[in-house]
């Protein structure tokens, strides 16, 4: 038997395809002999997308049609390890991913601090219908925990950009930046989720003592929040060729730049900087000669199989 959707069903085509994100922090002492089992289960189906396996548990996301994302969601489920899955949905009408890839890690995020594990301790989970009451209140300082260039184009007003390139940054800008001895209420929130468990156990285990995070992350919200009533302001973005996702999961109008893979809107694409597959005003300064050289080859190839009507998989 399949399993149920876990969101209400949209008015999507039969044609789209179904994209799921989810993670679970999970004891898996055996995830490098999951790996292939997995990976042929989802091949089998044509489902493709990246997921990251590590013995702290499983982060991904995933998309194809319909029928094979929910068997796959219900092949891991049958793991009672991972019985505890739930997802988050949304839909695209071309394939969001050229490939496959279940990696093995040492984390399924990486935040380099030993000893972190959000199964044992972990921040107050707060519904998306509650967080803008929670980030509203004056007293709560509201960190976004995400990347530079994902808070570029979209945040929560009034969070606070810790200005980091990467999620390992973190806890160094929080020792720096938030005095615990004040007791202070802390908000975080990511993505979907998974980056906020730990950051918020990694809090809890420096002795913040009132933490909260935004279940689901950024993506339940957008979902469940009308946009008339949210304090979201831009886009989201999300690790995938949809690039960026808004209200109600509407894909976006942000592309990225094939060269540093950064998004890009139409201002950007507008930019003396901006040369399609090669360069954009965020890399243009940053690239060498070199790199340019093979950025226009490889854009090259693109537009040659463009015109043959095939898909060329460095795109």
């Amino acid at each position: 038997m399949l399993l149920e959707p876990m969101t209400a069903k949209k008015h999507n085509s039969p044609d789209d395809l179904l994209v799921v994100t989810f993670y679970l922090f999970a004891r898996l002492d055996d995830f490098e002999s999951m790996q292939s089992p997995i990976e042929q289960f989802c091949k089998e189906r044509d489902v493709r997308g990246i997921i990251l396996l590590a013995q702290e548990g499983i982060n991904s996301t995933i998309a194809g049609s319909r029928e094979g994302v929910l068997e796959v969601l219900e092949y891991l489920k049958s793991d009672e390890r991972l019985a505890n899955l739930t997802w988050k949905e949304s839909h695209a009408v071309e394939q969001p991913f050229r490939k496959l890839r279940v990696r093995l890690k040492k984390e399924i995020v990486k935040m380099g601090v030993d000893g972190i594990d959000p199964n044992k301790i972990v921040g107050t989970y707060v519904k998306p219908k509650e967080w803008n009451d929670l980030i509203s209140d004056p007293e709560v300082i509201v960190i976004d925990t995400r990347n530079d260039y994902e808070v570029k184009i979209g945040t929560f007003k009034n969070a606070i950009d810790p200005d980091i390139e990467s999620f390992s940054e973190l806890p160094a800008w929080v020792e720096e930046n938030v005095d615990k001895d004040k007791n202070p209420k802390v908000a975080m929130f990511c993505t979907g989720g998974i980056r906020c468990e730990k950051s918020t156990a990694y809090l809890k285990e420096q002795g913040f003592k009132d933490v909260f995070h935004l279940e689901g992350g950024i993506l339940k919200y957008l979902e469940e929040v009308p946009e008339e009533e949210s304090m979201w302001d831009g886009q989201c973005f999300v690790f995938d060729e949809r690039v960026s996702v808004g209200h109600g999961l509407e894909i976006g109008e942000y592309e990225l730049c094939r060269a540093c893979r950064i998004p890009i809107c139409d201002e950007d694409k507008s930019s003396e900087h901006f040369q399609e597959g090669v360069s954009c005003p965020h890399c243009h300064d940053v690239t060498t000669p070199e790199q340019k050289s093979r950025f226009m080859e490889r854009q090259k190839q693109i537009e040659l199989a463009r015109e043959r009507g095939e898909s060329h998989l460095t795109k």
